[in-house]
């Protein structure tokens, strides 16, 4: 059966006997999980493997936004789960002193590595690469390591070196870039007006330093003047033009959520226009069974450039190298304790 063109997503603790039976006829390439998925680590490894029983497909990823700050799925107060900073904190320490701040993001990611790893979580949908600016929608602010590029990319690219070496894919977002958007995506379509010059020269400046990283997902964002009647994840101009000629992003490229506000149009529209629009996959995450069979039926199979992208992401995932865990149980309370709130 061919692999379905869509990451879906499950409403709890397990899977219901027609999740189950879904996931089983529909083969989706993945699924992620949310903060009512995750109530233990014996919990979350049991569901990682039921899905992967469901699917038939020992290498199926499973995704989750585990950031750190207030976007951490996995969390206290489950005592095996640390807190993990904002990456706005590593850019307030980069600001005092860079490379204990790239020691520190490197070693925090290889400690949230062995989090995920550990419950059979293969994909980590960070960094954001997102810049934020003056009168931005706080969806970002301090989910974003600075405002000032050339940190936003040395970070990024520390923090997930940890990820890496502990056997974990990165998913960067919100490629081209979400920092400029004055609203909230999950809740209205956001018009960028700034010239494509500036975007050119700092807003898409990270993304264009970090095509090699496997995964990368879109913004739901209007950039007035690349295309004024399309959101980057349904626009042939931006992901064809942008992100894959001038950006070199040959990575495998999904939606954000087709279930935020910022779309329109039915589930199955909004699936179909972001694939016809050049993205290789779908991203579902409200867990609506009834919407999903929907999504699952407007993406059909995973397949020619779109599939060689997804094995090639799949690829780059290694199995955990040795660390230090006392130096990075360090680092990571300078980085709590050194450093103000953001």
């Amino acid at each position: 059966m061919a692999i379905g063109a869509f990451i879906g997503s499950c409403t709890g603790y397990s899977l219901s006997p027609e999740e189950e039976a879904f996931f089983n006829r529909t083969d989706p390439f993945g699924l992620i999980l949310f903060k009512r998925n995750c109530e233990s680590p014996e919990q979350v490894s049991k569901l990682t493997e039921s899905f992967r029983q469901a699917v038939g497909r020992k290498d199926a990823p499973v995704f989750i936004d585990q950031e750190g700050g207030r976007v951490q799925r996995m969390g206290p107060p489950v005592p095996e789960w640390r807190r993990y900073p904002s990456a706005a904190l590593f850019g307030l320490l980069h600001d005092r002193n860079p490379m204990l701040a790239l020691r520190a993001a490197r070693l925090v990611g290889r400690l949230m590595a062995r989090d995920l790893f550990d419950v059979g979580i293969s994909a980590d949908c960070l960094p954001v690469l997102d810049l934020p600016q003056p009168g931005s929608s706080a969806v970002i602010s301090d989910r974003a390591y600075s405002s000032k590029p050339d940190a936003v990319l040395a970070l990024a690219r520390a923090h997930t070196a940890g990820l890496m070496e502990g056997g974990v894919i990165p998913v960067m977002k919100h490629i081209p870039g979400h920092g400029r958007a004055t609203v909230d995506s999950h809740h209205e379509l956001p018009v960028v007006k700034a010239s494509r010059s500036m975007l050119e020269a700092h807003d898409f400046y990270p993304f264009a330093g970090f095509g090699d990283c496997p995964m990368a997902m879109t913004a739901h964002v209007i950039y007035e003047n690349i295309d004024p009647n399309r959101p980057a994840t349904q626009s042939r101009d931006v992901i064809r033009n942008v992100i894959r000629k001038q950006l070199g992003y040959n990575g495998f490229l999904m939606t954000d959520d087709l279930s935020m506000k910022a779309l329109r149009g039915s589930l199955g529209d909004r699936a179909a226009a972001s694939l016809a629009a050049g993205v290789d996959i779908v991203l579902y995450c409200s867990g609506v069974l009834s919407e999903m069979e929907e999504v699952a039926a407007a993406s059909g199979a995973l397949k020619g450039k779109s599939l060689a992208r997804a094995k090639a992401a799949l690829r780059s995932r290694r199995k955990p190298l040795p660390f230090d865990e006392k130096m990075a149980l360090r680092d990571l309370g300078l980085v709590l304790e050194q450093t103000p709130t953001a």
